[in-house]
């Protein structure tokens, strides 16, 4: 599976081949909100595809020129974009390490889901990352549930996300109970 047929389909220019006989076999939980606490703006689309606007607010021109992707993000009513396929390896995890396996960008799928550290997600959210989880273990069985983390996980002190409001047990417990 290269896509999700319930994401609507965009392009980031973010993304490269992964490594040569690479198996997909981590799932990576991120959280994301531009500009930061604040939900339902261009914001992410505009990062994901190079088209972020300095001058649209101050914490823009931190990250105007980041190269950064995630395969998917579900924003807070439930809709899912994708900007990479599957198959490809988008930027998502920086510098990270799994189980003493660094570069976790070769071998992951990442899923951003819009919100913070602060707040719950909802259950719209749940709902969508449910439905594409499966998906994506359907598609890729070297992903268990015991392989999906969080950004937190594979970036241990550089990074927070999905922060302690994201459910896991809610979200692990529904996985293929639909």
């Amino acid at each position: 599976m290269k896509t999700y047929p319930g994401a609507t389909q965009k392009h980031s220019p973010f993304f490269d081949e992964r490594p040569p006989g690479t198996e997909i076999s981590l799932l990576v939980i991120h959280n994301i909100s531009l500009p930061p606490g604040q939900f339902n703006t261009p914001g992410i689309e505009q990062l994901f595809t190079g088209t972020i606007n300095p001058e649209d607010d101050p914490f823009y021109k931190e990250i105007a020129g980041l190269k950064v992707s995630a395969h998917c993000v579900i924003y807070r009513d439930g809709t899912i974009d994708q900007f990479v396929p599957f198959t490809q390896r988008a930027w998502h995890a920086g510098l990270s390490v799994y189980q003493g396996t660094p570069r976790c960008n070769d071998f992951a799928i990442g899923i951003e889901i819009e919100g913070t550290d602060y707040q719950p997600y909802t259950d719209a959210q749940y709902i969508s990352l449910t439905g594409l989880t499966e998906s994506i273990i359907t598609a890729f069985p070297a992903i268990t549930i015991g392989r999906i983390v969080g950004h937190n996980d594979i970036a241990f002190g550089r990074k927070t996300d999905p922060g302690a409001f994201f459910d896991w047990t809610r979200y692990r417990s529904a996985l293929f109970l639909r």
